[in-house]
């Protein structure tokens, strides 16, 4: 799509008319084009396409933010007007914002098969090929849920201090789940789900990966509950992405440290973590995935980031705002779904680096231990968590075992991250939709290798 001046020239405008009323203004627009296509079980659930544009303008003004919505650029003027008002009514204090240079560009997508250029049928006959494999697999699948998805976005970003972004971005999602009932009434799920930020033909082929969802809704079914206890555990590194992510990136986001003085002592930059090998990322300029970009939302330049360096806290995550008030280097993480929502700070791709010890080498000397794989649930509350595994097995002298089910993993994130035993020489990212602040969704991704941890409480039924 090419770039549209006359989009460009109205925001500059309007912004350079306004800008001196205020501390602070930027104007996001976002134009997208949508498709989805879902089965339920055997039938149809539906299709979807959709063209939007949408607006979001925020103000700040002796501290007081204000964020105003707006539909179509005929309302950008007075919504400018609104915006500017609201701040002003609410500013008491001092504005606080890092400073971040004027930059002019212009990001498009490098797109290999353009899904726009793929018919629904098409896009149909593929979901029901790939639904109809998860239906087959075994007479004990109950139900199914596949889905294919697309959206290209082009984000026109304009603020006072002389930015101007326009930025494509093209999401493909594949998302497909089985739910398996056994004999005795228990049922089992399992789940896949594929991402490409440039090509729909990473859909294409992937018939063995969709069965693995009703692969392992099945082999659950054959598993007893574990005996609840301590023990060593070892993560795959799906699951160890999403603990990362859940325990720990979270608590990296500086809007929770500001407000929150007691993670203030927890997390004092400089103060170590965990064991020294460990090292975890958030990387926004790994290529393809969902969590990266050139610039945040308020026009930052995205960055690889290190939480974590040696096991020594080194960095958090940072909007301008926190940045300003914590005397920080913005680190590009303010982002929201849409542009009909403020940006908040949000991980992007995070990530524990791969270490030295193959898997092989990390169950050889567990007497007992549990190998839990994959997440199905879980929650966070401050430093404590609670994750389900979809998977798991016992670990018996040096050996992956028995199927055993209800793995819940609990504990404190800080104790867990010095309990840290061994960390994989594999690596591998999965996507994901990452929830706060009543934005649910936004494309993220979660990486690591394998992980074992001692003395990790595993509650069975």
């Amino acid at each position: 799509m090419p770039l549209n001046k006359e989009m460009t020239d109205t925001l500059k405008s309007a912004i350079a008319d306004r800008k001196a009323q205020v501390d602070y203004l930027e104007v996001r627009v976002q134009q997208s084009e949508s498709t989805s296509i879902s089965f339920r079980g055997p039938q149809f659930d539906g299709s979807n396409r959709s063209f939007a544009l949408a607006g979001g303008i925020r103000a700040c003004h002796d501290g007081g933010w204000s964020f105003v919505t707006f539909n179509g650029l005929e309302e950008l003027g007075d919504r400018l007007d609104d915006a500017i008002t609201q701040a002003k009514l609410v500013g008491k204090e001092s504005t606080q914002l890092a400073p971040n240079g004027a930059i002019e560009d212009y990001v498009p997508v490098d797109i290999k098969q353009d899904p726009r250029a793929v018919s629904l049928k098409e896009k149909r006959d593929l979901v029901a090929k790939y639904n109809q494999i998860l239906l087959d697999y075994d007479p004990r699948i109950q139900t199914t849920m596949s889905s294919i998805s697309d959206k290209f976005v082009t984000t026109y970003f304009v603020n006072s201090n002389g930015s101007c972004i326009v930025q494509e971005r093209l999401d493909v999602n594949g998302r497909f789940g089985a739910i398996a009932r056994g004999e005795d009434g228990v049922v089992r799920q399992g789940f896949e789900s594929l991402n490409s930020r440039c090509d729909f033909n990473a859909l294409i082929g992937i018939e063995d990966r969709v069965k693995g969802a009703a692969v392992r809704a099945v082999r659950q079914l054959e598993a007893k509950p574990v005996k609840g206890g301590q023990y060593t555990v070892v993560l795959d590194p799906y699951l160890a992405g999403v603990f990362i992510h859940e325990a720990f990136g979270h608590l990296s986001e500086a809007d929770f440290v500001y407000e929150n003085p007691r993670m203030q002592e927890l997390l004092t930059i400089g103060k170590p973590l965990g064991i020294k090998q460990l090292n975890v990322i958030d990387d926004a300029t790994l290529p393809n995935l969902p969590g990266t970009m050139k610039y945040d939302d308020e026009g930052v330049p995205g960055q690889r980031k290190y939480l974590i360096k040696d096991g020594v806290l080194t960095q958090r995550l940072h909007s301008r705002e926190t940045a300003g008030k914590m005397a920080e280097e913005p680190t590009g993480n303010a982002r929201a779904i849409l542009a009909s929502y403020p940006p908040l700070v949000r991980m992007t791709n995070t990530a524990i680096e791969p270490g030295d010890t193959s898997f092989e080498d990390m169950i050889k000397d567990i007497n007992e231990g549990v190998y839990a794989v994959r997440m199905l649930g879980g929650q966070t509350n401050g430093e404590m968590f609670t994750f389900a595994a979809a998977e798991g097995y016992m670990i018996r002298d040096g050996k992956i075992a028995e199927p055993v089910s209800d793995v819940t993993l609990s504990g404190n994130v800080f104790q867990t991250l010095n309990d840290i035993e061994a960390i994989g020489d594999d690596t591998l990212y999965t996507n994901g939709g990452c929830g706060k602040g009543g934005q649910g969704g936004l494309p993220v991704s979660v990486g690591g290798p394998h992980l074992r941890i001692k003395n990790v409480v595993v509650g069975g039924r």
